[in-house]
């Protein structure tokens, strides 16, 4: 079975018309849609936490987030959270959580307005579960990769080889 635990970032964000701007929603949908058009046949678990744009993580944010990997069943599992902070956020669960093969992965784009690069991003992660030890990576842009062998380029906007 693989867990995905939902922490938001602009994967999930949507368009609220009524305040005129991007949210990011208490619900996993976008996941959700993904798998079914996907046709993914595997047994998978998806648990909502969080909800919230990575910018605005705390310490406690980080926390629930480890505890929530420490807790799962699962063995395999990927962590849907905002890229502006997925790599101090890996960085931290690396700390606590050793027995496991968690893959970050999100996207710069909103899966409601650009659904290719949430797809391509997710759909990879997925895949490279089926292969990885034990370890924390993050799944972004046509890589998997060790957390600390990833980084985002905050100038152009996608991730790169360190």
């Amino acid at each position: 079975m693989i867990e995905i635990i939902n922490t938001g970032g602009t994967f999930n964000k949507r368009y609220n018309p009524i305040k005129g701007k991007l949210e990011v929603p208490n619900d996993f949908l976008a996941i959700e849609d993904i798998l079914i058009k996907s046709l993914y046949q595997r047994k998978f678990k998806i648990t909502q936490i969080i909800s919230k744009d990575s910018l605005d993580f705390k310490k406690k944010d980080r926390k629930l987030l480890v505890k929530t990997i420490q807790d799962s069943k699962a063995n395999k599992i990927i962590v849907v959270h905002g890229t502006d902070t997925m790599n101090k956020s890996a960085k931290f669960v690396d700390k606590f959580v050793k027995n496991k093969i968690v893959i970050f992965t999100g996207a710069m784009k909103p899966y409601e307005i650009e659904k290719v690069e949430a797809v391509s991003n997710f759909m990879m992660a997925i895949g490279f579960l089926e292969n990885a030890q034990n370890g924390i990576y993050i799944s972004m842009h046509g890589m998997c990769r060790k957390y600390d062998k990833i980084k985002k380029n905050y100038k152009k906007g996608v991730f790169y080889e360190k």
